[in-house]
């Protein structure tokens, strides 16, 4: 019975999340856009914070602070580097201060201000190729892993397979690719398709070492029967920087 009602709420949970960013993608409004990642920044960051074990509230407020800048200068993903370069500062200044709190501000700061950017300088159609990308490549990988699977892909996350892993790549890169036709050429969209299904894969990976260095299996409860917004975005965040960086490299 609880694997019934778990089913059911995921279901419940993943149609709901769906509407939504169809919703929201259909408006398409710049500020809408800003304030709805911005709240699933701020969430995922105080997940991270948790992973992390780190128990610094004040550093929410810089978290704010970053997303707000966001809405205003013109390269949100240059913004954690300049909070880099400001901790570093601050860390040299005072002996006190810890490297550890900076992590926050890499993961998940850095991937949600590349999709933001992203979003900026490429579109809404950016977004949905990435979207579908990432949602393949784990809907892929579960389909073939479940089917065929055998072989261990990673001792971080036991339940992967090395034929789920390649088969969700394989299906993500095909997926994505004809969503890219709509930015770049067919090369170019095979080629960035490829390469966010596999860093996505690894976005997951990472994620599932944070959790299993913090003995949880959620970064949170928010979302029922999905566990926490990290535990949703983690493929999103490695395949959001390594899009816009093949954007602006090859396009």
């Amino acid at each position: 019975m609880d694997i019934f009602k778990s089913s059911k709420e995921r279901v419940i949970t993943g149609l709901a999340l769906l509407v939504a960013i169809l919703i929201v993608g259909l408006i398409d409004n710049f500020f809408l856009m800003w304030f709805v990642l911005g709240v699933i920044y701020i969430v995922a960051f105080q997940e991270a914070q948790k992973l992390f074990e780190i128990k610094n509230s004040s550093l929410i407020l810089f978290a704010f602070g970053v997303w707000l800048l966001a809405g205003i200068y013109p390269y949100g993903d240059d913004l954690f580097v300049l909070a880099g370069v400001a901790y570093a500062s601050a860390v040299a200044f005072n002996k006190e201060l810890v490297w550890k709190n900076f992590l926050p501000f890499i993961y998940p700061t850095a991937g949600m201000l590349f999709i933001f950017t992203m979003y900026q300088e490429y579109g809404i159609l950016s977004l949905l190729w990435l979207l579908i990308v990432v949602a393949m490549a784990d809907v892929g990988a579960y389909a073939v892993g479940k089917s065929i699977g055998k072989t261990p892909f990673s001792k971080t996350s036991p339940n992967k397979t090395m034929e789920g892993v390649v088969g969700g790549i394989a299906v993500a890169t095909l997926s994505g690719m004809f969503i890219g036709l709509s930015i770049v050429d067919l090369g170019v969209s095979f080629i960035i398709s490829f390469m966010v299904a596999t860093s996505s894969i690894f976005g997951d990976l990472f994620e599932s070492s944070l959790k299993r260095n913090a003995g949880v299996k959620d970064s949170g409860n928010l979302l029922p029967g999905h566990g926490g917004v990290l535990d949703r975005i983690d493929g999103y965040l490695f395949g959001a920087i390594v899009m816009l960086v093949l954007l602006r490299g090859l396009v």
